[in-house]
């Protein structure tokens, strides 16, 4: 069809009909006069057409998101779903064995990497924890036709990608129970969470390091990874960290592009490293950070790749003993957060003013109030419109380059009743999170503007923590209020008066108090290993980990901060019989 043909106001379409005119009017709460119904039937075919003119074109894929030449060839790269029985903690999702056939730099040679499942690989499936029906127009997953920006950077660095982990179903889990595959373990003790929603990624690299620690039993728990890939909305890098005792970071707001990452809401989206040391975290940032050109998060602090620091080279040359004396404080209110385990609380203090301390760094407490609410403000913020981007297929409102393979139903599908009765099962959340934009949005319970007055008080939250910074170099917090707590059972009985929903929801509630205030304004940070404690059944220890928070864009100041607490003598330690009494 000719733009041409547009003027025409005999124009028929059997899709904009007269009915559906008056169908959209009334959904919009008014009446289409009658001498006006030509003139708005024309615009409305026209608008149609046009839009339905552009869909039929083929589709265009960036040439910067091509598929990488590796050594399986970019037509067939090979890949497979894990066998149960190799696959003991659920944390593999699909496994191949990929490497550059012409690496740009040998900073990752001889490294393999793992990346969680939201995060595409060309020629591979992706499921994004759900059923194929959720996210395709066919009975199967979804293919990829491009690496992301953070795939062809590890590739071209030199590192051979082992497979993608298991993510939590849409990502909208804090802990390890959601996904379509199965509930993700805790690599120190089975039945408890790996925590969510970068769970099979913390999982394997957990797996890893439990190993190298000379943790037993672990003979048959299937392939581990030292390097892996997550993704972190609220928390979903840091809190799987934290219960697997090793270190996650979620980088500045803007310093690692999202491109080609299936994301929540582009605001509060984050990608960054899983890894059982800091250097190796470091080495990570200096491949992944650098502007790529597509990302609409990345904005004029963004650095260009050829300006992007080398964070690995920067750690190895950190003086052991810091110019002047490093400036750590306390955020009060994070160690008494509703959810916070007074143990948990108690390990993450004394291991920062014992080893921070150790090191001539100066420790005192810094009371933030509003870190009080700052996980309501990042709920406020982001619930009424994070259901339709993040599987309602609403394009972002910022121009950028999507997954062109997902391809989601019509939001509500045709077959909600089926959406509600899966996901329900698995991943309650989900359903809420539809459930709340719908009353929040469509049914105007509040007015348009609390939205816009939530994103102001996240300047404020933002303002706070700046001013914080201000007096301090970093700024420290539990990463989770507790342990990794056990796996739920998901039957739907009800059980001691609660049904498996609000079984499931209750699990998660307060897990990222202390995390997803830093999604949305944007600063670094840093879960590191710092201890142990005792599990809510008692029958274990299991890690605890410390937050550490920078400036924005001073990504170096906080990786520094975590190796003068290493210096000082902190980390993992040793892991301790459970306490009796």
């Amino acid at each position: 069809m000719s733009l041409a043909s547009l003027s025409d106001p005999s124009l028929e379409n059997p899709i904009v009909t007269r009915e559906k005119l008056h169908e959209v009017a009334q959904r919009n709460g008014f009446q289409i006069a009658p001498q006006h119904e030509d003139a708005y039937l024309l615009g409305l075919r026209s608008s149609y057409a046009i839009a339905a003119q552009i869909d039929a074109l083929p589709d265009y894929i960036d040439p910067r998101l091509s598929v990488v030449e590796t050594n399986n060839s970019t037509l067939s790269r090979q890949y497979a779903r894990v066998d149960p029985k190799d696959n003991p903690l659920t944390a593999w999702c699909h496994v191949c064995d990929v490497a550059a056939t012409s690496p740009e730099t040998d900073l990752l040679k001889g490294r393999s990497v793992a990346v969680k499942d939201t995060i595409a690989v060309g020629q591979l499936p992706q499921t994004l924890g759900t059923l194929p029906e959720f996210i395709s127009q066919g009975p199967d997953y979804p293919i990829s036709p491009i690496d992301a920006t953070v795939v062809r950077r590890l590739l071209l660095a030199g590192a051979t990608l082992k497979g993608t982990t298991t993510c939590e179903h849409f990502s909208l889990s804090p802990l390890s129970f959601s996904s379509i595959h199965g509930q993700v373990h805790n690599p120190w003790q089975r039945g408890y969470n790996s925590g969510g929603s970068s769970s099979g990624s913390a999982a394997l690299v957990g797996l890893y390091a439990a190993r190298k620690a000379g943790e037993p039993g672990l003979e048959g728990f299937g392939e581990d990874i030292d390097l892996a890939l997550g993704g972190d909305q609220a928390g979903s890098i840091r809190v799987p960290a934290s219960y697997c005792g090793i270190y996650g970071l979620k980088p500045t707001f803007g310093l690692v592009p999202y491109t080609g990452i299936a994301g929540l809401l582009p605001m509060i989206d984050y990608v960054g490293p899983l890894a059982m040391n800091l250097d190796d975290i470091a080495l990570c940032l200096s491949v992944l950070a650098g502007y790529d050109g597509l990302d609409p998060r990345m904005g004029s602090e963004s650095p260009l790749r050829e300006n992007v620091v080398a964070y690995h080279t920067a750690l190895k040359e950190f003086k052991s003993q810091p110019d002047k004396p490093l400036r750590v404080g306390l955020i009060t209110e994070s160690f008494s957060i509703p959810g916070t385990n007074a143990e948990n609380a108690a390990c993450v203090r004394e291991a920062a003013l014992k080893h921070f301390s150790a090191m001539g760094a100066v420790v005192s407490d810094v009371s933030i109030p509003i870190h009080l609410l700052g996980a309501a403000i990042w709920t406020a913020a982001v619930r009424n419109q994070m259901a339709s981007h993040a599987f309602g297929g609403r394009a972002t409102d910022s121009l950028a380059h999507d997954l062109p393979h997902i391809a989601p139903s019509a939001w509500p599908p045709a077959d909600a009743q089926k959406l509600y009765d899966v996901v329900s099962a698995h991943n309650p959340s989900a359903v809420l999170t539809t459930m709340v934009e719908a009353l929040l949005v469509h049914d105007t319970v509040l007015p348009p503007t609390a939205q816009r007055k939530a994103q102001r008080h996240i300047l404020q939250l933002r303002a706070a923590y700046d001013a914080a910074l201000a007096d301090f170099d970093v700024l420290v917090t539990p990463t989770a209020p507790a342990v990794a707590p056990p796996l739920p059972d998901m039957s739907p009985e009800i059980k001691d008066g609660q049904s498996n929903v609000e079984r499931l929801l209750r699990l998660t509630a307060g897990a990222i108090n202390n995390t997803a205030p830093f999604n949305a304004t944007g600063h670094p940070a840093l879960s590191i290993p710092c201890g142990w404690a005792t599990s809510a059944n008692k029958d274990c220890m299991l890690p605890v980990g410390m937050q550490i928070i920078g400036r924005r864009f001073d990504d170096l100041g906080v990786l520094t901060a975590a190796r003068v607490f290493e210096l000082g003598g902190g980390g993992l330690g040793k892991r301790p019989q459970v306490r009796s009494g």
